[in-house]
């Protein structure tokens, strides 16, 4: 039997595999599921686990960047 990964802590970026490597924030867990965050912000959307992996460094910079470039255009807070 497979066992589940442990969840991170909350704001840790992960990347979904099963919708195109999208990356995300952790928020939380969701029964079975893990809910993820866009990090500009935006509606969460739930993934299995097993679909999940730790951000690289370079995914980290770059939607942390999208993010920042979003705030400099006042699209979030």
């Amino acid at each position: 039997m497979e066992t589940e990964p442990l969840p991170p802590t909350l704001g840790v970026l992960l990347v979904d595999t099963s919708r195109n490597n999208r990356v995300g924030e952790f928020r939380g867990v969701a029964g079975l599921y893990w809910s993820l965050r866009p990090v500009g912000g935006g509606r969460e959307w739930e993934v299995e686990p097993r679909h999940v992996r730790p951000a690289l460094p370079r995914e980290q910079l770059r939607a942390r960047t999208a993010r920042a470039n979003a705030r400099s255009r006042g699209e979030v807070l």
